[in-house]
């Protein structure tokens, strides 16, 4: 490959130089280097900073043109010269030059860059999960063959022998991804299951969908965790076979929305009481004074008729607001 370069280098520069990060990415592979490894060979061989960002598995690493890793949180730039991981998908590789001029180097270390890295996504935090309703379902459907949902997750780009995780969004289609942390999206209401052997993922899209009812919207008429994981909930989990969707909410929820719908303020107040360590952090977490606080739990344990500064009652005020959420049609 050396005096393959060699000899292109004599004949055209740019393809001599082509050829030397061809062989550079491959070596790289061959080593099976990491992310940053990658990104900084990238930034090194074209100079400039070189950023990888993948929104889907939560994955961002800027390296700057001497190989040192600074990342940062301002968007690229989108005439900076970029590639996707896959074929139509969305920019997740670039280079930080600022002239507009085309290059055939750059277009070869970001095509190399980028198809390196998507194998070490692929082979470390699971393949982008595909789009493909009839596969999800498939893989989700306990009474479906063992061979069939096999097959299925193969098709969506999951490893048969790594567990993955089935997800409830709120408003979509179920969707199922690999089980490395960052692999989970978070916008809109969420519940995730536990991350199981891929024949064991209809149990875990059942547990999402019971984490889907622990949910909440995060707004002040609806305050509380917007993405909610089964296997962290616990004994609590079982509050949702005794609340049932659209029925009559027990005696304290109705307590709840009576008191909200004359105090505006008395939800997310009430959320950060119970979702909170100590009384000051609720106090932070409202962003009230200390004083203020107390003002606000004296008039709501006025109008839930039950105190919410005690042990036994702020353990009931969490049950309500779950309870709150449970009822929900």
């Amino acid at each position: 490959m050396k005096e393959l370069a060699g000899r292109l280098t004599a004949l055209d520069p740019d393809a001599g130089a082509a050829v030397r990060v061809i062989a550079y990415f491959d070596r790289l592979s061959e080593s099976r280097a990491g992310l940053e490894a990658l990104v900084r060979g990238a930034a090194v061989l074209a100079g400039v900073p070189a950023r990888l960002v993948d929104a889907e598995r939560r994955v961002q690493v800027r390296v700057e043109a001497e190989g040192t890793r600074r990342d940062t949180d301002g968007p690229p730039d989108p005439a900076w010269p970029s590639a996707a991981l896959a074929p139509g998908g969305p920019p997740a590789l670039w280079l930080e030059r600022a002239e507009a001029g085309p290059s055939v180097v750059d277009a070869v270390i970001l095509e190399r860059a980028a198809g390196a890295v998507r194998l070490v996504l692929d082979r470390t935090r699971g393949r982008a999960p595909a789009d493909d309703p009839a596969l999800v379902e498939t893989v989700l459907d306990a009474t479906a063959p063992d061979q069939a949902r096999l097959h299925a997750a193969r098709g969506l780009g999951l490893d048969p022998a790594a567990p993955a995780r089935a997800l409830a969004p709120h408003d979509g289609r179920p969707r199922v991804v690999g089980a490395h942390p960052g692999t989970v999206p978070s916008t809109g209401r969420l519940g995730v299951g536990p991350a199981v052997p891929v024949l064991d993922l209809p149990h875990s899209w059942t547990a999402a969908r019971t984490a889907l009812r622990f949910t909440a919207d995060g707004t002040a008429q609806d305050p509380g965790q917007r993405v909610v994981y089964a296997d962290e909930l616990g004994g609590i989990a079982l509050l949702a076979d005794l609340v049932a969707p659209g029925a009559e909410p027990p005696p304290d929820v109705r307590d709840l929305d009576a008191a909200a719908a004359v105090t505006p303020w008395l939800l997310p107040t009430l959320h950060a009481v119970a979702s909170t360590a100590s009384l000051r952090a609720a106090a932070a977490e409202a962003n009230v004074h200390h004083s203020t606080l107390q003002d606000r739990l004296t008039h709501a344990e006025h109008l839930l008729g039950w105190p919410v500064r005690t042990p036994q009652g702020r353990l009931r005020l969490h049950l309500a607001l779950t309870m709150r959420h449970l009822a929900r049609p």
